[in-house]
């Protein structure tokens, strides 16, 4: 039975009897976009972005829907999902071939964490038939850890230490003027703190500290008062953290700025860059997220502002080699197969390049050269997968 349509393409519909889809799955690869269930909207996610990325699968010659973890049958060889009716503004369910690909886009930690989605993600993860597209979300000390380690990539990581105690962050206070406290499982800056050392001052520890809300800032005497004020954050956020060394960003109009990088694998399953942006932070943002008053920004304008036309075009050139190192060691310490992902980095006063965060699961770019090409190239490699897999059956 057909619903009214909305005006945000959230509303559901089955489809009518008889109308399964029929695969031409021998002819055409099927990928399968992975999503949590939900109780009220059916499934979760980003409705538009799901939407674009059927539209974009259909342009690219594949079969494309949206399934939920639960409705995934792996033992059966139809799976029932949505597709988007674009002219109607509605999701169809309807049952679907088994997919070739499947692209994890469950879009919570706390889901992707429960014990029942962690089994079935390893059960698609062990499918000979099946190509699984990021399997998990990273884990912010992981990553700093796998850097680190390696010699190519560990100029690029800021010193790292797991906050587990006091002297940890007085320590790590004796080497950096400034120190960034963040939650190894954090998204879109929450649970974000900074700490400024001021000597010359009364209360020379500055605190502040980034919620859903906005940002609050603490004054403290002594390093026991501020260390009593970071633990009862910490705890609020419920999840371990991690310190790190800040660092001194590049600024225009005394506007600190970072660079948002989009890796993904090419048509030959290659890593390759599909487009860098830029964020200028807000006036009173610790970060430099856009819904915390961050603005989009053009990255070599950027950087010619700071560095001139030609150290800026270095600098330029060298983050497009170095995200491309970044992203194969990641995926080489991961040991899970990785198809694309977004960094954050830094560009200190200096122009040396700093790795702050990658993320696995990358939130759609703003940027329209960008998004366009982000989603055709999940496709592409997606067709690159699909001769692979049709010529190991020759």
């Amino acid at each position: 039975m057909l619903r009214p349509a909305a005006a945000d393409p959230g509303v559901l519909a089955v489809a009518p009897a008889g109308a399964t889809v029929q695969a031409q799955a021998q002819e055409r690869p099927v990928l399968a976009i992975l999503t949590i269930d939900d109780d009220l909207q059916l499934f979760r996610g980003n409705r538009q972005n799901f939407a674009d990325l059927l539209k974009t699968g259909e342009d690219q010659g594949f079969l494309a829907y949206v399934v939920t973890v639960r409705n995934l049958k792996l033992g059966a060889p139809r799976v029932l999902g949505f597709t988007y009716n674009a002219a109607k503004d509605i999701w169809l369910k309807s049952w679907f071939p088994r997919p070739s690909v499947v692209y994890n886009r469950i879009p919570l930690r706390e889901d992707e964490r429960l014990p029942w989605v962690r089994k079935k993600l390893a059960r698609i993860a062990s499918q000979p038939d099946m190509a699984f597209f990021n399997r998990r979300f990273f884990n912010k000390w992981s990553l700093f850890k796998w850097l680190s380690e390696y010699k190519t990539t560990r100029a690029y990581v800021p010193e790292t230490k797991r906050l587990t105690e006091q002297k940890v962050l007085s320590g790590m206070l004796r080497r950096h003027p400034l120190v960034y406290l963040k939650p190894v499982m954090g998204k879109a800056g929450v649970g974000i703190m900074t700490v400024k050392i001021s000597p010359e001052k009364n209360l020379p520890y500055r605190l502040q500290v980034q919620d859903e809300k906005g940002s609050s800032t603490y004054h403290c005497s002594t390093l026991n008062r501020l260390w009593t004020r970071v633990r009862s954050n910490v705890k609020s956020q419920a999840e371990p953290y991690i310190a790190q060394q800040g660092i001194s960003l590049a600024k225009v109009n005394g506007r600190p700025f970072d660079l948002r990088a989009l890796v993904q694998k090419n048509a030959d399953g290659a890593w390759e860059l599909t487009g860098i942006g830029a964020r200028m932070a807000g006036t009173s943002s610790i970060t430099t997220h856009v819904p915390r008053g961050g603005s989009i920004e053009d990255p070599e304008r950027l950087l010619a502002a700071v560095f001139g036309a030609e150290k800026a075009q270095q600098v330029f050139d060298k983050v497009r080699q170095t995200v491309l190192v970044l992203a194969a060691r990641i995926e080489r310490a991961s040991r899970c197969r990785l198809f694309e992902m977004s960094m954050d980095l830094g560009i200190d006063e200096e122009g040396h390049l700093w790795f702050f965060e990658a993320n696995s699961k990358p939130m759609k770019f703003d940027e329209p050269h960008i998004r366009k090409k982000s989603l055709e190239r999940i496709f592409q490699y997606g067709h690159y997968i699909h001769r692979r897999r049709f010529q190991e059956r020759r």
